[in-house]
């Protein structure tokens, strides 16, 4: 099986850099169920090819299976998968690419942040639901999907097609993320795994799909098939994605629906809004805002002005589409601010506003970086409030075999105690008061699943 990556971004040979292959060279790679093979079929100044070439071994993939996956037909060793793309592959490209997965390149930093033009070439995918549910899955992220389905047999037209497709996608996408939803979307076209899951293929889920995938219309079709409808799992990282985006669930094909209870992610927002409202600012700021979920809803109150601000300029190209900026008012918006911006750096686009918004913000920076925030926002900046929510690590005991923290890129996870003591600490030192809430459901030894502190200025 084979998939190809091209860029036409110039010099196009830069795509060596974000994948940390030479293009002069060619590289192999073993794998428990054969080898991966890595190549550069075009590399010039326009454009530039990589190709990753996975050559599976039926009987080392039979023998890796174990002993929890017994099989002793035939199909173990007569099937799709030398030459069709699956879980395999998406192995092989995570193990292949992993720093290309990071988003890390040290001698092209700002060509890794930054969109470029991208073409993705599968020739051979098998997909349940035909070119249609490709186009469901691959354009919410941003790409131009051409879907052909494979014919059973091209001498014998009325057979009709197989349930493979080729697939070739076109578009402005920064390599990371493509590599990323390829590694979590490959298997979810087969609904199956060669090999036994556990736990941690959440946590794994999370750490590749987690910023794009919480919002993604199709998300629960997506995590059912990438965990292979282990039910359990699945449960597992439906809740936990919930937790990160507001975005309505829609059901999984052909699963039974259970009914849900509100989403943490809309309760935050919920207790947020209400705070906005018990201060009857005409300012709001909300530092990294994301996808624009919580400004589109202090856009809908009586705030004057209201601006948002993050470091990723990916998600502020989201919130902009979000936000239907394009098709706004003069009105409208001279009301709204979007900004690229780092809160560790001082900046006078952040003074001025009678509220800030700092949700599930705090814990993505190192410990050790907080002390520049709280200068920025809680000494130069001095809004008149300020709203910060965080995780309760004492809460995590409820979420039944979740392993270390709630999100891949939390740096840190506080219990009340601890911050508490932080945001006491930081009131006093920039003359504020402060005061507690807790969000969602409350267990009386545990707390709230997430803590928020009102710092108030006196």
């Amino acid at each position: 099986m084979i998939l190809t990556i091209s860029t036409t971004h110039q010099p196009a040979t830069d795509l060596g850099f974000l994948l940390h292959k030479h293009p002069d060279r060619v590289q192999r790679f073993s794998e428990s169920f054969g080898s991966a093979t890595v190549f550069y079929p075009d590399a010039d100044e326009d454009r530039c090819t990589v190709a990753l070439m996975l050559d599976v071994d039926p009987i080392a993939l039979a023998r890796s299976r174990g002993r929890r996956s017994p099989d002793f037909t035939l199909a173990q060793y007569v099937n799709d998968r030398p030459y069709a793309a699956t879980s395999l592959l998406a192995v092989a490209l995570g193990r292949v690419f992993r720093t290309a997965r990071t988003g890390r390149c040290d001698s092209r930093q700002a060509l890794a942040d930054s969109v470029i033009p991208l073409e993705i070439t599968v020739p051979v995918l098998p997909c349940r639901g035909g070119p249609d549910f490709a186009r469901r899955i691959f354009s919410p992220l941003g790409w131009e999907v051409d879907a052909d389905p494979i014919a059973l047999d091209p001498a014998f037209p009325d057979w009709g097609d197989s349930k493979y497709i080729r697939l070739q996608l076109k578009g402005h996408v920064r390599l990371a993320d493509a590599v990323n939803q390829l590694y979590v979307l490959l298997p979810a076209f087969d609904s199956s795994k060669h090999y036994w899951q556990d736990s941690t293929e959440v946590d794994k889920l999370l750490s590749a799909g987690g910023d794009w995938l919480a919002s993604h219309p199709a998300r629960d079709t997506i995590v059912s098939r990438y965990l292979a409808r282990t039910g359990g799992l699945t449960g597992i990282a439906r809740a936990r994605l919930a937790e990160l985006d507001g975005a309505p669930d829609e059901p999984a094909d052909d699963l039974p629906v259970a009914p849900r209870s509100v989403p943490l992610n809309m309760r935050r927002h919920e207790a947020v809004l209400a705070e906005i409202d018990r201060l009857r600012p005409d300012s709001v700021i909300d530092f990294g805002c994301g996808s624009g979920r919580l400004l589109s809803k202090i856009l809908r109150t009586n705030v004057s002005r209201v601006a948002g601000c993050d470091v990723s300029t990916r998600e502020l190209a989201r919130a902009a589409e979000h936000l239907h900026v394009e098709n706004m008012t003069e009105r409208q918006s001279a009301r709204l601010n979007l900004f690229q911006a780092a809160l560790t750096y001082v900046d006078e686009r952040f003074a001025g506003y009678d509220v800030a918004v700092l949700m599930e913000v705090i814990e993505h920076l190192d410990v050790p970086r907080l002390g520049a925030l709280e200068h920025v926002v809680f000494g130069v900046a001095r809004p008149g409030a300020v709203l910060v929510t965080t995780p309760n690590v004492e809460y995590n005991a409820r979420y039944e075999d979740l392993v270390g923290a709630r999100h891949p890129d939390h740096r840190f996870e506080w219990s009340r105690a601890e911050f508490s003591a932080w945001a006491d600490r930081v009131a006093a030192d920039n003359g504020y008061r402060v005061d507690y809430r807790g969000i969602g459901d409350t267990d009386p030894a545990l707390g709230s699943p997430t803590q928020m502190a009102v710092f108030t200025r006196d």
